[in-house]
């Protein structure tokens, strides 16, 4: 045990060594004094309403020549639209305070239409999201924590909200922030003397602040003067007019010992890595705790049953055999629909490969967020790639169930699960659509998916399934009967809905913390980069599914009923019901969603997730079941 516990510490060391370093997406740039640091913008989100906009949806001001960066299949998948802006920002040079478009004596008009969308934007709490040199803009939070009286004094904490706040509400009034003070933090690279100075960009901050027009003094030059912060209203906007308004900018550089390799770490820095490591811990303790009780009770009970059951006296005559040894006849009898199944365990290997690999790549901080839309990308092509050990699995098993039909089967494999999440996305994307929303995925992308699934995927099933099922079929160590054995009347804590609710709260309870995080990430616009913790998260749910699986089905063999083949799969993702649950929970509590449409999006998405990970954990239960049924039949002499 202690040699065990001795392992556990090292991996957590290791793994916290990973949670925080990343490989850099992309290779920084050099500026030299006066070069132009370009501001593009990314996009409008709400955690409320869960629809992405583009920048230019709004009355903004834009540059003389609209261009959109091309972009990777991620960052059209998550609603990224990166455009160029009219803001000029030069390498160190200071700007106090800049009207951004039209001439001071001919301030921007907004039309009542226009002004209604922004206040309804407003409404709905979205954030505007700019990005300079890849980085994205942050507005610096500052609070006291509840520390002493006498340290209150000496230190705020600070955090980051990733983009901006559009505007603000008082009351029913809307006002809108028009003016960006920017704050742009640079680190000074050692050069030669003889050299010229070169500048990388490490931070980018905001503060918005909202001023009237009359209060913004503004002169022929484009020039303008901020009031002074006691004496200033606010810029209204007032849904039922016209409106009119300056959008004014300035620009602030400070120096910063900040490595431009580590500029990441302010966005990133999460101040909740205590929570992790303590959930981590529990989860470990908790794991390997059950798992030496139930490993001693399983190995006990069977060296026991195993003894018995190979003792050669005339035990017939003195005891009437009972438990699993009886079913011995039936235990391997194929079940109902092996079509389906072993189709549903293909796509469960698929997605197995696939999230160990973008894990473990995402830990090793191949996948950081500089490089947007990344871990998207990987992760859709990584499942079309996968289809060949899908295909294999799943005609191994299909032929190990005596089925014959290998063409219709490797078509099932290939698109029963994909065709139920291709249909679950378009349908909500067709809502996404009718909302003009960027975050729906454009016809062409649709149409590259399809071509990536029906090119990539169903080939590589095809060939997966072909070597699987020439393949020799799994060696089961005993015969079926002719005449199916009667299943005598099970208690009632036997049933499979117990049985699910009782399998699943292990794993669950396992992981339901980093599911926060998880969610957090995905509904509230936040980074999630602890994949370091993921994997070790990843790796105790892979255990204590197993585990689960393998109690489950004992018991089942020991009262007799030899049906374990779906039930396991059923019982074993029992987690995903728990997820269920949880996902209805945080929309209740955590998220402040109250429309039809965004609402219909979270429990599609969220449907979808519940059925990833049902396919997964029962995948894991199902092959962890099997290994141990064939392992104890291969124990027993069976006459």
């Amino acid at each position: 045990f202690q040699e065990r516990l001795r392992y556990m510490l090292v991996l957590l060391l290791l793994l916290h060594g990973t949670d925080s370093f990343y490989v850099p997406g992309v290779a920084p740039i050099n500026f030299h004094r006066n070069d132009p640091v370009e501001i593009k913008a990314v996009k409008l989100t709400s955690s409320r309403t869960q629809l992405p906009y583009e920048y230019y949806s709004l009355p903004f001001c834009q540059p003389s020549k609209i261009t959109y960066k091309a972009e990777n299949l991620g960052e059209v998948l998550r609603g990224d639209r990166i455009v160029n802006t009219p803001f000029q920002v030069s390498m160190n040079v200071e700007k106090k305070c800049e009207v951004l478009c039209n001439f001071p004596n001919k301030p921007v008009v907004l039309t009542v239409e226009q002004s209604k969308l922004i206040a309804e934007r407003i409404r709905e709490d979205y954030y505007v999201h700019l990005i300079a040199d890849n980085l994205p803009v942050a507005t610096r939070l500052e609070f006291y924590s509840n520390r002493e009286e006498e340290e209150k004094k000496k230190e705020k904490d600070v955090q980051f909200e990733h983009g901006y706040r559009l505007g603000f509400m008082d009351g029913n009034k809307f006002y809108l922030h028009n003016h960006l003070s920017f704050i742009l933090y640079y680190h000074r690279e050692d050069v030669e003397e003889s050299q010229e100075h070169t500048y990388r960009v490490v931070r980018f901050e905001v503060i918005p602040q909202s001023i009237k027009l009359e209060d913004l003094k503004a002169d022929e030059k484009s020039m303008c003067t901020l009031p002074e912060a006691t004496g200033s209203a606010p810029q209204e906007i007032d849904p039922t007019k016209e409106n009119q308004l300056l959008f004014t900018y300035s620009v602030h550089w400070e120096e910063s010992d900040i490595k431009w390799a580590s500029r990441w770490d302010t966005y990133l820095t999460m101040s909740d890595v205590q929570i992790h490591w303590f959930s981590i811990i529990n989860s470990v303790v908790v794991v390997f705790f059950l798992s030496g009780i139930l490993s001693m009770i399983i190995i006990r009970t069977l060296r026991k049953d195993i003894a018995n059951y190979n003792k050669e006296d005339d035990i017939e005559d003195t005891m009437e055999e009972s438990g699993w040894k009886l079913v011995h006849g039936d235990v391997f009898r194929p079940p109902q629909y092996p079509m389906i199944l072993s189709s549903l365990l293909g796509s469960g290997i698929q997605l197995f490969c696939m999230i160990l690999i973008v894990i473990f790549v995402a830990m090793l901080g191949m996948l950081s967020p500089s490089s947007r839309g990344a871990l998207m990308t990987t992760a859709c092509f990584l499942f079309m790639f996968m289809g060949v050990f899908g295909g294999f699995f799943a005609g191994r098993l299909y032929r190990t169930l005596k089925g014959h039909r290998w063409k219709k089967g490797a078509f099932c494999t290939a698109t029963l699960y994909p065709g139920v999440v291709f249909g679950i996305c378009f349908v909500l994307n067709c809502f996404i659509w009718g909302k003009h929303s960027s975050g729906a995925v454009p016809f062409p992308t649709m149409v590259a998916l399809l071509c990536m699934w029906f090119g990539i995927s169903l080939p590589l099933v095809y060939l997966g399934y072909y070597f699987g099922f020439r393949k020799q079929p799994y060696d089961n160590p005993v015969r079926t009967n002719q005449i199916p054995r009667q299943i005598p009347e099970q208690r009632w804590y036997m049933n499979k809905f117990v049985g699910i609710l009782m399998a699943g709260i292990l794993p669950f309870g396992a992981m339901f913390i980093e599911l926060f995080f998880i969610f957090s990430a995905i509904w509230e616009n936040q980074f999630y980069y602890l994949f370091g913790f993921l994997f070790l998260v990843f790796i105790i749910l892979v255990v204590s599914c197993s585990q689960i699986s393998i109690v489950m089905v004992y018991f089942q063999l020991c009262a007799e009923d030899y049906r374990w083949w779906w039930r396991t799969f059923l019982v074993s993702g029992g987690s995903a019901f728990y997820v269920l649950i949880y996902a209805v929970f945080y929309f209740v509590n955590k998220l402040d969603i109250v429309e039809f449409i965004p609402s219909l999006l979270y429990f599609g998405y969220t449907a979808l997730m519940v059925l990833s990970f049902w396919l997964l954990t029962g995948t894991i239960g199902f092959y962890a079941a099997y290994m141990f049924v064939r392992k104890i039949y291969a124990a027993v002499k069976i006459d």
